[in-house]
């Protein structure tokens, strides 16, 4: 099959290409290699056996040539960045929201032969995960208040009794409700995608990844997920800088687990017009990401920074319920050891700049960290 991937030079898009190409699927990336992610450069991972389009995903002409021929297109495009799309929204709102009704619109108005979207989404749609407290059962709570926060009591609470809540497992039933300007574009995303594949009879299946990580990963993007960060920061003998008290948890899932995923779905009728978590079920909390890394990197004396302060829009604890991916056969194959083993092992070698200082400057300068 004819294959496009927007996006398809980043971190996970890339992969994905590396896999359809070795199942001799022919593959063609649209990619604008976003200057805060790659640096200004083609990366040296880019697979020479693609057919690459150096362009955005905004323009009408390279979406009508990029779409020519293709079967199945996985839509990975997007501007990564939570705290950063809170003060540079309309960037996040035009790559993400604008761009995915780009793609559509072509696909609307354009003859065409696709017959698969596959859309990445998010965990972050969801706001807080899921939980549970003894006297209301289920309950879905939404952000802590800032009071709270203030006084550092991080824990949530039920919002319904007050008392704990535990954290358990988030399903897809889980009402959505996005913290950021980055998650409800992703929530736009998915929802697009869908909808008019619905409509149009494209079958489109959106992909709700959960924390990614793994080798490509930017080091030098301070926007990326955290187990890039805390490499940048390590690997420049900075201690990994962690907000509130480090306890609190998400589903670390490794690339080549989400790669499997991404080819499920292009593969299995069943999961059409549809939405799944994709993650390993299992949380690990922040802290621990941190001792980790820092144990694999051969930093064994370096402690943490702590820094007991909080971010707004933040989540206390979030990981996945895949129970409904799995019964079309997904099996996350990376436990968190050697996922993580794999990344640092890459990681010693690849170009990496801490540029978190700059990151917390900026949030602070915009009120959003107290």
């Amino acid at each position: 099959m004819r294959i496009l991937v927007t996006g398809g030079a980043g971190f996970i898009g890339s992969h994905l290409v590396d896999v359809l190409i070795e199942k001799k699927h022919e593959v063609v990336v649209l990619d604008n290699l976003d200057k805060q992610v790659h640096q200004g450069k083609k990366p040296d991972y880019l697979n020479a056996n693609a057919e690459y389009m150096f362009d955005d995903v905004r323009k009408d002409d390279a979406l009508k040539e990029a779409i020519q021929g293709v079967d199945v297109i996985f839509h990975d495009a997007a501007a990564v960045g939570v705290g950063q799309s809170m003060y540079e929204v309309k960037k996040y709102v035009d790559v993400n929201t604008y761009g995915t009704a780009k793609l559509l619109d072509v696909l609307v108005n354009t003859e065409h032969s696709v017959r698969k979207l596959i859309v990445a989404s998010s965990m972050s749609i969801y706001g807080e995960g899921a939980y549970s407290c003894g006297k209301c059962g289920t309950v879905y709570p939404k952000l802590r208040s800032v009071e709270q926060l203030k006084s550092r009591q991080w824990e949530m609470l039920c919002p319904k009794c007050g008392k704990a809540a535990k954290p358990i497992p988030t399903s897809e039933e889980k009402p959505l409700f996005p913290t950021s300007i980055y998650a409800i574009t992703k929530r736009d995303q998915e929802e697009m995608c869908l909808s008019i594949g619905r409509a149009y009879g494209i079958p489109a299946v959106a992909l709700r990844y959960f924390n990614v990580y793994g080798t490509r990963q930017s080091l030098s993007n301070p926007y990326t997920g955290v187990c890039a960060i805390f490499s940048s920061m390590i690997k420049e003998g900075n201690p990994p800088m962690i907000f509130e008290d480090g306890r609190q948890t998400r589903d670390f899932v490794n690339v080549h687990d989400i790669v499997e995923s991404n080819l499920l779905a292009m593969q299995t009728p069943g999961m059409n017009y549809d939405s799944f978590n994709v993650g390993t079920g299992r949380p690990a909390s922040i802290l621990d990401i941190a001792h980790t890394l820092m144990k694999l990197y051969g930093k064994p004396g370096m402690k943490p920074r702590i820094v007991n302060k909080f971010r707004q829009g933040d989540i206390r604890h979030a990981y996945s319920d895949i129970s409904k991916i799995s019964r079309f056969g997904y099996k996350p194959k990376f436990d968190l050891e050697s996922g993580m083993r794999e990344l640092v092992e890459w990681g010693k070698r690849a170009d990496a700049a801490d540029k978190s200082q700059k990151a917390e400057e900026e949030l602070r300068s915009k009120g959003l960290i107290s």
